[in-house]
């Protein structure tokens, strides 16, 4: 590839590396604990709480560019394999097999602990809270994994009509969320899980094929325009500010996916597409590049594991009253979430590198096990996505011990999907490589 290429190619790390660091860094802003007198420790919902804090999520809501640079790299993927001759479930085998793998071994942890935890006695409501919080990064998963399975069709679909694509994704997302804010049909929203965030990964398609061109007339269009029409929704319209659920707020810009959202996510593809190629020479300069690759590499590590450091900072300060307590949200409280922040920083390098030998055996486990271009159980693979999204699902809306229990069928579930995909797969001699999504 040329010099434009790799440069681009950077960026989309560059796009993924930041938003994981944001989406780390704004749920250890969000996360504050409270110790009460009796030494039970509880998680106040700041957004709920404190209510101007919702405007800073405009900041930290960065997930449309993680499905925009996933969008990206999956088209040129699934564009390589086509030249190479490979099939659509070879393809999508090993791309769920690399988020699988990981998202598995990390929820047979967790529940390993739940399962002990509820067995010692623990409180059944300390237990759900800890186990809502070790899961409420879990709606990606199956959203990106849905994505990924139906990438050769969208990809096909783009090739066919470029553009038009997202642009008819977005109507009908739009008419789903008409639907929902007016008769209240929940079941209609979750077409927009898929549907908005697949209007940013099919603009990641549009992008890698130069249907959007850097710092031209559409991309200004995209950002400005998608600016100014979730003011619009949301200073005339039903929609909050908060681009992260808030408890009780009805409608939501994220459960599902509102038409809010979508304009917010165009918008910042637009901003992206701008910023494109100041931040390519940049990168090209090496020192941000050093910074991004080790990042983009541990993606789905600190993705997965970045609420744990939450729980072991909690252990360590609030259980044993160390931590200092001003008033929730409080000058003083907001003073005190830069040493937070600065501790959780630490525990999850500590965190990374403890898991570096368990990473380390996944990418061998993966390369033993992950489809070939022709997979001799087709039907096992698709099966086990299918098994494995709906597993996903429930972790994500309901955490990992809700109501204080071991949840035994989505468990069994994930299990069972997660050994489906490997089964589909065959053994294989090539070099080890690091899992990534």
């Amino acid at each position: 590839m040329g010099s434009l290429s790799g440069g681009r190619d950077r960026y989309v790390d560059f796009l993924r590396a930041w938003a994981i660091v944001l989406v780390v860094f704004g749920h250890w802003l969000i996360t504050g604990l409270v110790r009460d007198p009796n030494g039970v420790i509880s998680a106040p919902e700041l957004l709920a709480t404190v209510h101007w804090t919702q405007w800073l999520t405009l900041g930290f809501q960065i997930m449309p560019l993680f499905f925009l640079a996933g969008g990206h790299a999956a088209g040129g993927s699934w564009a390589r394999a086509l030249n190479e001759g490979r099939t659509a479930t070879g393809w999508v085998g090993q791309r769920a097999l690399r988020l699988l793998l990981p998202a598995g071994v990390y929820s047979g942890l967790v529940l390993v602990a739940v399962a002990i935890c509820s067995a010692i006695g623990v409180d059944p409501g300390i237990l759900a809270l800890v186990g809502w919080a070790m899961a409420m990064q879990f709606w990606f998963l199956p959203v990106y994994l849905l994505l990924s399975a139906a990438t050769p069709l969208l990809y096909a679909a783009h090739r066919r009509w470029g553009l038009r694509v997202p642009v008819a994704m977005g109507v009908v997302a739009v008419g789903a969320d008409a639907v929902v804010v007016t008769v209240h049909a929940p079941v209609v929203g979750l077409l927009n899980y898929v549907l908005v965030w697949g209007v940013a990964y099919q603009l990641g398609f549009c992008w890698r094929d130069m249907l959007l061109v850097e710092r031209s007339g559409l991309s200004v269009c995209m950002a400005v325009g998608g600016a100014a029409v979730f003011a619009v929704l949301v200073a005339f319209g039903p929609f909050p500010v908060s681009l992260i659920l808030v408890t009780g707020q009805s409608p939501s810009n994220t459960n599902p996916p509102s038409a809010a959202m979508l304009a917010w996510a165009v918008g910042q593809v637009g901003v992206a597409l701008l910023l494109a190629p100041v931040l390519r020479r940049l990168l090209e300069g090496g020192q941000l590049w050093r910074v991004v690759r080790p990042l983009g590499g541990a993606s789905m590590t600190l993705y997965l594991w970045h609420m744990l450091p939450v729980l072991i900072a909690a252990a360590a300060f609030y259980l044993t009253g160390l931590a200092p307590e001003p008033a929730y949200g409080s000058g003083g409280w907001w003073v005190m979430r830069v040493p937070w922040v600065v501790v959780l920083g630490v525990v999850l390098v500590g965190v990374v590198r403890v898991l570096g030998p368990l990473e380390r055996g996944l990418s061998v486990v993966y390369e033993r096990t992950r489809p070939g271009d022709v997979p001799r159980r087709a039907w096992a693979l698709w099966g086990g996505v299918a098994v494995s999204v709906s597993a996903l699902i429930w972790f994500a809306g309901h955490g990992f011990a809700y109501g204080g229990r071991f949840p035994v069928v989505p468990a069994v579930g994930l299990a069972v999907g997660v050994g489906l995909v490997m089964v589909a797969g065959r053994s294989v001699v090539e070099p080890v490589v690091r899992l990534g999504v």
